[in-house]
């Protein structure tokens, strides 16, 4: 038992936890470790995303692993990495905030064209690859990478 009453829905108590932070506006994604909100900073009054890990997940990883995590994870700095605006844990949903991006998944680009030219596909491979090199050298293994996953903005992934 949680305390908290039957029907009471989990989008109003992330809500309500962040209310002085974010406004969540739309679900814009579900994944295996995350559902993903387009949500408003309304301190720096712009839109972002803001991922909020699956429950199970939480509960596995753990609050303070995850924020460890979350901090090594902060200091990336690549062109092609997401910067991490901001992260925690709301009433209990563990969470992370990044820019919203405009564009398109590679999964979303791959069902409305089948496949990609070899020029396109081997720009793709290798930015991802190189944030991924990146990445792993700074200690950070990702976990969750499949085409939904890698966001493609006009030229760049």
């Amino acid at each position: 038992m949680t305390g908290e009453p039957p029907d009471s829905d989990p989008i109003e108590r992330l809500q309500a936890a962040l209310a002085d932070r974010y406004e969540i506006l739309d679900q814009v994604g579900q994944g295996g470790m995350a559902t993903v909100y387009l949500a408003r900073d309304i301190k720096h009054e712009r839109n972002v995303a803001l991922k909020v890990l699956r429950p199970e997940l939480s509960a596995s990883l753990g609050t303070e692993r995850f924020l460890r995590e979350i901090r090594v994870a902060a200091n990336l700095q690549h062109p092609n990495i997401l910067a991490l605006y901001d992260s925690g844990d709301a009433d209990g949903a563990l969470y992370f905030v990044m820019p919203f991006v405009e564009g398109e998944s590679l999964r979303d680009r791959l069902d409305r064209e089948t496949q990609l030219s070899i020029p396109d596909a081997l720009k793709v491979i290798r930015e991802v690859s190189e944030a991924l090199s990146y990445a792993h050298s700074q200690g950070v293994i990702h976990r969750d990478i499949k085409p939904e996953n890698i966001m493609l903005m006009g030229e760049h992934a």
